[in-house]
């Protein structure tokens, strides 16, 4: 019977969860970050579930692994795994990384107050202000991001037909904006909402082709994102992104919130310069802004920014024992 140990520094991005794991990562072959992801998914997704789910982790639980870089204009690589997968891009974690490690000193960039990223998604670069040991804020330049399908039609029991955009910020997003059949996510229980965005997932992974144009191995909807009145001075706009089987973002989201910016450009509502303070399901805020605008196989597409900031709340170390029926971990939901 084998131990596999993992050292890990626990912490949260604006109330969601970070777990980022500095000791326990495995090995991994590819020539790109993309590539190492494609192998951990097929050699060691076990390691995701073990440190993700129940019991060691919960429904919201959110991590990653650190590697060294596969691109010279980079200072460390990110593997990102959390209860819906191995993700090309996730920006609350992002955040959360950039902060224990720059707090902890386990990466030293060549830039101060600059980290950049190798991310499966791609480069990602963030900037940090740091007081003392602190890291204050974390701004990330997020991966070119589109509107990728508009008025999409979906149904589903609860709330019957409804018009939906597609966007992409790292990952693809349903973004369901008020309209006949829904109003605000205000009006439904966050249990309504993972019900609901669990049945809307899978009604559009089974009805539509959701394909990156630029990477084949980014595609199908793990996520979807509720939107609704701000509540929260300051806020220009809220949103509940349900991810997994049963995990409600606690922060604003950061690959939600670049979809965001993306479908607002795509159907001209915004525009280069412009912001987007994005509220969360419990009244945080990350400030998103369109740094440039770009073009991605064809489609209009911008650079996003998105800054927040993350806390350290802890250090564990976890043990996955083959001895335990549940060293995988297991989904109640």
């Amino acid at each position: 019977m084998a131990v596999t140990e993992f050292e890990c520094i626990d912490g949260h991005t604006c109330g969601n969860p970070v777990r980022l794991v500095t000791k326990g990562a495995p090995e991994l072959t590819g020539n790109t970050q993309a590539e190492r992801r494609l192998d951990f998914l097929q050699r060691y997704d076990w390691m995701r579930t073990g440190l993700m789910y129940e019991p060691r982790g919960h429904a919201q639980m959110s991590g990653a692994f650190l590697y060294p870089p596969t691109r010279d204009d980079c200072d460390v690589a990110v593997l990102y795994i959390e209860t819906s997968g191995c993700l090309p891009m996730c920006g609350h974690g992002t955040i959360g990384v950039v902060t224990m490690a720059i707090e902890h000193g386990i990466v030293t960039p060549k830039t101060p107050g600059v980290l950049n990223l190798d991310t499966p998604a791609g480069k990602v670069v963030a900037e940090y202000t740091q007081v003392g040991r602190k890291v204050k804020s974390v701004k990330l330049t997020n991966v070119p991001s589109f509107l990728f399908m508009k008025d999409v039609e979906v149904e589903i029991a609860a709330l019957g037909k409804l018009t939906v955009d597609i966007a992409y910020g790292g990952n693809f997003y349903p973004i369901v904006e008020a309209q006949d059949n829904y109003r605000d996510m205000a009006d439904y229980t966050p249990a309504q909402l993972v019900a609901m965005g669990n049945e809307l997932r899978d009604y559009l992974n089974a009805h539509y082709d959701i394909v990156h144009p630029l990477d084949a191995n980014i595609r199908g909807v793990r996520h979807v994102q509720w939107t609704g009145a701000p509540r929260t001075p300051g806020s220009h706009a809220a949103n509940a992104v349900l991810y997994g089987a049963a995990a409600l973002d606690r922060s604003p989201c950061g690959t939600g919130t670049s979809a965001r910016l993306a479908q607002r450009y795509g159907r001209g509502l915004m525009k280069a310069g412009d912001v987007l303070v994005h509220e969360s399901i419990i009244g945080s805020q990350f400030t998103g802004s369109i740094e440039a605008e770009c073009d991605v196989a064809g489609i209009a597409a911008i650079i996003p920014g998105i800054e927040g900031w993350a806390i350290t709340t802890g250090y564990n170390r976890i043990l996955l024992d083959d001895a335990d029926p549940y060293v995988h971990g297991f989904v109640v939901a």
